[in-house]
């Protein structure tokens, strides 16, 4: 039995720390791996809770009492309207996981007539602003879902543009003076029976 020899070649200077170096790269972007599959499951499988809690700690990110967060997008200018007045706002509605469940180019809604959310976060823009809003599930649905593209207990996702608004006592002096000039545009012209 014969036993062949194989000569081990030294080290060369330099490899041990290259070796160390790139040692600390693996752990580095396994690290951020690591940490991005922590942020995609905060995303996709948390509580509406830990979502809203981590939502709160993104730059800009305001978070009211009540628990509505919202972000300024784009500051308004004047006065805010209040919980009697008729906003006519732009939105997108989404839900966490991006899904759009309702989106209007420009629509008046009561600022005391919508969910609790909404009307709150209304009441906080001017004219002219962009906001984003996040509305937990309890000043939004809550438990009832309105709709199937709105799940119960959804936090609502909103972009929100406050075109304009005005007051409830200009509201009924309008819907009195179209009814003077003979009711609603497109409607019956006077004195049309009923069919």
């Amino acid at each position: 039995m014969s036993v062949t020899t194989v000569p081990i070649r030294p080290i060369k200077k330099g490899s041990l720390a290259k070796l160390w170096i790139g040692l600390a790269l693996v752990l580095v972007v396994a690290g951020g791996l690591a940490f991005a599959g922590t942020q995609n499951a905060v995303e996709t499988g948390a509580t509406n809770e830990q979502w809203l809690a981590n939502n709160a700690d993104e730059d800009g990110v305001i978070t009211t009492v009540s628990g509505l967060q919202y972000k300024v997008l784009k500051p308004g200018e004047g006065a805010s309207p209040t919980v009697t007045d008729t906003a006519l706002v732009r939105y997108e509605g989404r839900l966490r996981d991006g899904s759009v469940f309702d989106a209007n180019e420009q629509t008046p809604m009561p600022v005391g007539g919508v969910v609790p959310g909404f009307s709150e976060a209304l009441q906080l823009m001017q004219k002219g602003g962009e906001y984003r809003i996040w509305i937990p599930s309890e000043l939004g649905y809550g438990e009832q879902s309105p709709g199937p593209n709105l799940p119960a207990n959804s936090i609502l996702i909103f972009t929100v543009t406050l075109i304009d608004f005005i007051s409830a006592e200009q509201m009924q002096a309008l819907q009195q003076q179209m009814q003077q000039q003979g009711g609603i545009p497109g409607g019956p012209p006077p004195g049309a029976r009923g069919q």
